[in-house]
């Protein structure tokens, strides 16, 4: 009896993909647009299964919004702020990726630039 309660204890559980993928979901439809500084806004959320990668979707305006800005210097301080993320703790310690896609707020669909963080960029 015990092992047929923890079989289906087991099969109900959510896997970290299922996890990630609707949370990402649940906090788009809760919380966005989220303002996070003066310059930029996040869109959205999503998780990509096949990539183990969650992406989050900025809009950036005033003197930010160009495609001139240091793109390695942005990098480095969102791993800094990565490594101290305790909300994603359990995708960081499955090794996840994360995708930052940065679009104009003065032309609509531009995208700025991307930035791709890996397991090996926030665990040095």
């Amino acid at each position: 009896m015990l092992a047929a309660a923890a079989l289906a204890l087991s099969a109900c559980q959510e896997s970290l993909e299922d996890r990630a993928a609707r949370e990402a979901k649940e906090y788009t439809e809760k919380n966005c647009p989220v303002q996070i500084n003066e310059a930029i806004v996040t869109d959205s959320m999503t998780f990509d299964k096949q990539t183990l990668t969650l992406h989050y979707y900025l809009s950036v305006k005033g003197p930010a919004d160009t495609t001139a800005i240091a793109n390695s210097e942005i990098k480095e301080d969102m791993i800094k702020a990565l490594r101290g993320t305790t909300s994603v703790r359990p995708y960081k310690e499955a090794g996840y990726n994360f995708m930052y896609t940065f679009h104009s707020t003065k032309h609509p669909g531009k995208k700025l630039f991307e930035i791709n963080i890996t397991k090996n960029d926030y665990k040095q």
